[in-house]
């Protein structure tokens, strides 16, 4: 577990470790089906392999990025050096957004298991199941990291997450979650899935009226913190930037007041968070349709 998380080289020699990361896979299936979600060597194995899923999408063996990411390559060539998030860009992202992963192979090895279905599965299996917090917070990093990128692998994992695996209502739990680090990861992974054009409305009909409880009422000595207090509107605002429908929950779930207050805060301690909500509030502003709804 150390190991894993000591840099790119470290990700690299232990990728490639013949065994280890299908042992590891085997370990917490094992650990699942005996019902013991919250054992110590589980939390460990989930961890190794959270780590692991760090920038996956860039740190793929060339064998794999050949055949997976030929199309994504040749749309970055003029794109800068991608970071964790990869690329901004709006027409890469669409591009990218159709391009079709492999059929899946029935028994994956090694690497590939990273972010095969079975593994996506079994991460969503031990959110709703175990109770321990690093465990949790472990599973929806991995998730996290597995959905961060702009090619087809992330896209094609959130669709695994919310339509296939039917992941939502264990992330929506999470959210309720008392543990801080839990609540940010599951609202970072969130924010991830909602950039997906397809999985929004969805996302939005059943996370957006639990996210909208998760915000505060006023940031100043709030418990939920500014970074997540952020993601939460940058969510929101992916949710509704393209949906008068998505906008009505929103306003419907009591948000606009909440939103406003935190636009309005000008600590500095808190202008992360503020200028989310400005961006969020500007945007539901351009739905035209609903400004007597705002007015009142």
């Amino acid at each position: 577990r150390n190991m894993s998380s000591a840099g790119p080289e470290g990700r690299k020699k232990m990728r490639e470790c013949e065994g280890l990361i299908d042992s590891l896979v085997y370990y917490i299936q094992g650990a699942i089906a005996d019902h013991e979600p919250n054992d110590k060597a589980t939390e460990n194995c989930v961890c190794i392999l959270h780590n692991l899923s760090y920038q996956l999408e860039i740190e793929l063996p060339e064998s794999y990025a050949q055949s997976i990411y030929m199309q994504r390559r040749n749309i970055s060539n003029n794109d800068k050096t991608p970071g964790c998030f990869g690329t901004r860009s709006r027409k890469v992202k669409e591009k990218q957004q159709d391009t079709p992963l492999p059929e899946e192979k029935s028994n994956p090895k090694g690497v590939e298991s990273l972010w095969h279905s079975t593994l996506i599965r079994i991460y969503l299996s031990l959110i709703a199941k175990s109770t321990r917090n690093y465990t949790q917070e472990a599973s929806l990093g991995a998730l996290q990291n597995l959905t961060a990128g702009t090619g087809p692998m992330p896209f094609a994992v959130a669709r695994t997450v919310v339509q296939k695996a039917n992941g939502l209502p264990g992330i929506r739990a999470m959210l309720h979650v008392g543990h801080p680090a839990v609540r940010k990861t599951a609202v970072s992974l969130l924010r991830n899935l909602s950039r997906n054009t397809s999985l929004q409305n969805d996302i939005a009909r059943e996370v957006l009226p639990d996210l909208v409880s998760v915000l505060p009422e006023c940031v100043p000595g709030c418990e939920v913190s500014c970074e997540t207090t952020a993601s939460i509107c940058y969510t929101l605002f992916n949710l509704t930037q393209s949906s008068s429908h998505n906008a009505r929950l929103l306003l419907s779930a009591h948000g606009l007041p909440k939103v406003i207050a935190i636009s309005m805060n000008d600590s500095n301690m808190f202008s992360k968070a503020s200028r989310a909500a400005s961006v969020l509030l500007y945007s539901l502003w351009s739905h035209t349709d609903l400004h007597s709804a705002y007015k009142k």
